[in-house]
């Protein structure tokens, strides 16, 4: 065989060759489902429900989100008043929140009326409990001028609120000569305030709950 024939012989060979592996190669492709085009089908639906599986996770984190949010809305804020309702609830004065004065009454043999009145844009409420009034460098507190807890009072531009003060309920000559109290909202008020007042005596001092009316808050023994 000559050399131009062999050559010939090889190309149409190998010709015949690549064709048969490629013919194979299909048929391979065409059982397994595997191949260019196959391949190219299975990255897309690999893609869509990557995208389902997306879609579907965020859905069901917005849908969780609605329903904590929805929790939360139930919760409401406040305090619950027995019927299902929740109402807001106001601060309770402390003794910064609040402008004081005093002033001497000859009534009832002498008392210091305190007059209590929230600073500007603020509103709270005095509890319904006595106001705590102290004096001297020992303590001393007033015991109550009434038999029973008044109601709370809501302090809130011009409204005041009156307790009156008796620093002296015996009959001795003893006592201790002093011309400051010491007053705060209830025992936990972490901001007593010291106001001054005429000089008095004191000894086994009183104090009436907090009212809306100066007549009302008068400390009778």
């Amino acid at each position: 065989m000559s050399g131009i024939r062999r050559k010939a012989f090889l190309v149409s060979a190998a010709v015949v060759g690549g064709a048969l592996l490629m013919s194979a190669c299909q048929e391979a492709d065409a059982k397994t489902g595997t191949g260019t085009g196959s391949s190219g089908r299975s990255s897309a639906r690999s893609a869509d429900d990557g995208a389902t599986s997306s879609g579907s996770s965020a859905a069901r984190k917005d849908k969780g989100g609605d329903q904590e949010a929805d929790r939360s809305a139930d919760k409401g804020s406040g305090v619950d008043t027995g019927n299902g309702k929740r109402e807001q609830v106001e601060q309770v004065c402390g003794a910064n929140d609040i402008s004081w004065s005093t002033r001497s009454e000859s009534q009832a043999g002498g008392y210091v009326l305190v007059m209590a009145k929230a600073k500007p844009g603020i509103t709270c409420w005095l509890p319904a409990a006595l106001p705590t009034v102290a004096f001297g460098s020992d303590g001393t507190e007033a015991g109550p001028a009434e038999q029973s807890v008044g109601e709370q009072v809501k302090l809130s531009g011009n409204t005041v609120a009156y307790a009156g003060v008796n620093p002296k309920t015996t009959n001795t000559d003893g006592g201790k000569e002093l011309d400051s109290i010491i007053v705060a909202v209830g025992d936990d008020d972490p901001d007593p305030v010291s106001l001054p007042v005429d000089t008095i005596t004191v000894d086994k001092p009183i104090v009436t709950n907090w009212h809306t009316s100066p007549t009302e808050a008068v400390p009778f023994n």
